[in-house]
C-alpha cells in the first residue's frame, strides 16, 4: 500500500505540475501588473478594516481563517524537509513561489468573492466548486474539485498535521519521562492524537464562528512569538547570517560546492514546499475569502495576497534561517541503484534525523540557542499551527459538502460523519507513521493544485476586470461596490442582487 501511495504521489508531483504552479504565479503576476508589489499598501489597510455580519466574517477573520489553513507544520517541518532534499537553495524558490504566488491567491480569492452565495442556513459560502460552476459552466468539473477537496482536507491532510503535533510533543515529554509512564512512545502519540481530537470537537461543532473567533485571536499571536523567537535565535548566530545567505543563492542556481549537483531537486522542492506551505494555487484559500463581507470582491482578493506575503516571507523564512543561521539541518542526495532510490547525506547537521522528521530539526535549532526549553517552545508553536490548520481543513471540507448538497441544507448525518472522519483522522495520524502521513498529504495538496490552477488560468478574466474595476473607483475617491452587470460578469448572482 505504501509503494502504490509513493507511485500515486510521484505522478501528481511530477515537474508538470511544478511547472505549472510557477507558470501561473509568473503569468498572473504579469497580467495584474505586479499587484503584489504596487498594492501592498492597499493589502495592508484592507487587512484591518472590513465588517462582519450575520451571513458572513470580517475580512479580518477571513485572513485569520485562510492564515490557519496556510500556517501549519509546512512552516515549521515542511521547511526542513524542502532543505533536506533542496538544500539551502529550495529556500529562494519558496520565496520565488512566495512571490508569485501572491498574485495567484489574489486571482483565485477574488473569484470566490465574485461567485459566492448564501447556503440554506443564510450563510456566505464560495471557492473552486463555486466558481468552476458558475463561470466555467462543468458541473462536472465543479464536483470532481468539491469530492477531491472533502477527502483532502477531511481525511488525507488533517493526519499530516496531527502527526507533527505529536513527532514534537513525544520528543519534548519523553524526555521528561512521559513515554514510561503510559507505556511507549506509540502509546503517548495515541493520548496527545486524542486529546487534540477532542479539543478539535468542541470546536468545529460549534461551526464557522466559533472557528473565526478562534482564529482571529490565535493566528496572529502564534505567527508574532514564533517569528520574535527566530530574530532573537539569529541575533544570536550574528556571524553566520551572511554565510547563510551566501548558501541560499548560490545553491539556488547550483553555484555551492556542496549543494550545486540537487539544482534540481532545490527547485522542485522549494515549490513543492513553498505551495504546501502558503497554498497559493491549491484552491483552500478561496473557501474563507467567500465568508468575508467586503463592498467589492477586490478587497478580499488584496486581503488574501497580503497572506501569502506573511506567510512565506515571514513564518516560513523564520524557520529556514533559525536552520540554516544555526546549521541544524541534513541535506541528502537521492541516488538510484538497481532501481531502488537511496539517500545519501551531503551535509549532516543533526546526526540520524530523516527528512520526514522536520520539526525535530526546528527543535534542535532553538534547542542550541536557548538549551532546556527551546524544543518545548517550537511544541507548542506547533501545536497552535497544526491544530488551526486542522481546524480550517474542517471549514474547507464542509463548504464543499454543502456545495454538493446544492440548494438544499447539508443533511445532518453527512455533516455529522464528516466531523467523526476528521476527528478520527487526527487520532490516525497522530499515531502513524510520519513519513506515510506527508505522503497522503502530498497527494491531498496535488490533487487540489491540479484542478484548481488549470481552472482558475481559464476563468481569471472577471478577476482581472474586479481588479481594474477596484482601482478606477480607488482614483475616483469613492469607497469601492461591486456591479458585475455594468462590468459584463455574467452568474455572479450574489452581487447582482446587492447592486
Amino acid at each position: 500500500m505504501e509503494a502504490l501511495f509513493n507511485w500515486l504521489n510521484g505522478i501528481i508531483w511530477s515537474n508538470a505540475l511544478i511547472a505549472l504552479c510557477l507558470g501561473a504565479g509568473l503569468w498572473f503576476t504579469l497580467r495584474t501588473r505586479v499587484m503584489q508589489v504596487r498594492g501592498f499598501a492597499e493589502m495592508c489597510r484592507l487587512t484591518v478594516t472590513g465588517q462582519k455580519s450575520d451571513a458572513g466574517v470580517s475580512s479580518f477573520q477571513a485572513l485569520a481563517i485562510s492564515m490557519a489553513g496556510r500556517m501549519g507544520i509546512g512552516n515549521i517541518a515542511g521547511v526542513a524537509t524542502a532543505i533536506a532534499y533542496g538544500g539551502p537553495g529550495a529556500v529562494f524558490w519558496m520565496w520565488v513561489m512566495g512571490f508569485l504566488g501572491a498574485s495567484t491567491s489574489y486571482i483565485e480569492c477574488t473569484l470566490a468573492q465574485i461567485y459566492k452565495e448564501k447556503d440554506a442556513e443564510g450563510r456566505y459560502r464560495g471557492g473552486p466548486a463555486y466558481y468552476i460552476e458558475k463561470a466555467m459552466g462543468l458541473k462536472w468539473y465543479a464536483v470532481t474539485f468539491a469530492v477531491a477537496t472533502v477527502i483532502a482536507t477531511g481525511l488525507l491532510l488533517p493526519g499530516v498535521q496531527a502527526n507533527a503535533i505529536a513527532d514534537s510533543a513525544s520528543n519534548v515529554l519523553c524526555g521528561a519521562g512521559a513515554c514510561e509512564a503510559v507505556g511507549g512512545a506509540g502509546a503517548l502519540k495515541l493520548w496527545i492524537g486524542l486529546g487534540v481530537a477532542a479539543v478539535l470537537a468542541l470546536i468545529i461543532f460549534g461551526g464557522i464562528k466559533r472557528i473565526a473567533t478562534f482564529a482571529e485571536v490565535v493566528v496572529p499571536f502564534m505567527a508574532l512569538a514564533f517569528i520574535l523567537m527566530a530574530v532573537i535565535v539569529m541575533i544570536a548566530n550574528a556571524g553566520k547570517v551572511p554565510a547563510m545567505f551566501a548558501d541560499i543563492f548560490s545553491s539556488a542556481f547550483g553555484a555551492h560546492a556542496a549543494f550545486g549537483a540537487i539544482i534540481g531537486q532545490a527547485i522542485a522542492w522549494g515549490v513543492k514546499r513553498g505551495i504546501y506551505a502558503n497554498e497559493a494555487g491549491q484552491g483552500t484559500g478561496p473557501h474563507a475569502a467567500a465568508a468575508a463581507e467586503v463592498s467589492h470582491p477586490a478587497k478580499q482578493g488584496y486581503v488574501q495576497a497580503f497572506a501569502i506575503y506573511f506567510d512565506t516571507m515571514l513564518v516560513c523564512t523564520s524557520t529556514a534561517f533559525l536552520l540554516l543561521s544555526t546549521g541544524m539541518y541534513n541535506t541528502f542526495r537521492t541516488v538510484t541503484e538497481n532501481g531502488k532510490d537511496t539517500l545519501v547525506e551531503i551535509f549532516s547537521g543533526v546526526p540520524g534525523l530523516q527528512p520526514s522528521e522536520g520539526a525535530q530539526f526546528t527543535q534542535a535549532a532553538v534547542e542550541s540557542v536557548l538549551p532546556g526549553w527551546g524544543a518545548g517552545f517550537v511544541a507548542l508553536a506547533l501545536f497552535f499551527f497544526a491544530f488551526t490548520t486542522i481546524m480550517a481543513y474542517y471549514y474547507m471540507a464542509e463548504t464543499n459538502l454543502t456545495y454538493l448538497a446544492g440548494v438544499k441544507k447539508t443533511h445532518p448525518l453527512a455533516t455529522l460523519l464528516l466531523r467523526l472522519g476528521i476527528v478520527g483522522m487526527v487520532v490516525f495520524g497522530a499515531y502513524h507513521n510520519a513519513a506515510m502521513a506527508w505522503t497522503l498529504g502530498d497527494i491531498g495538496v496535488g490533487l487540489m493544485a491540479w484542478l484548481n490552477v488549470i481552472a482558475i488560468l481559464i476563468l481569471q478574466k472577471p478577476a482581472l476586470i474586479a481588479l481594474s474595476d477596484y482601482e478606477r473607483q480607488k482614483k475616483l475617491g469613492l469607497d469601492p461596490v461591486f456591479d458585475p452587470e455594468a462590468l459584463g460578469i455574467r452568474n455572479a448572482h450574489f452581487w447582482k442582487k446587492q447592486a
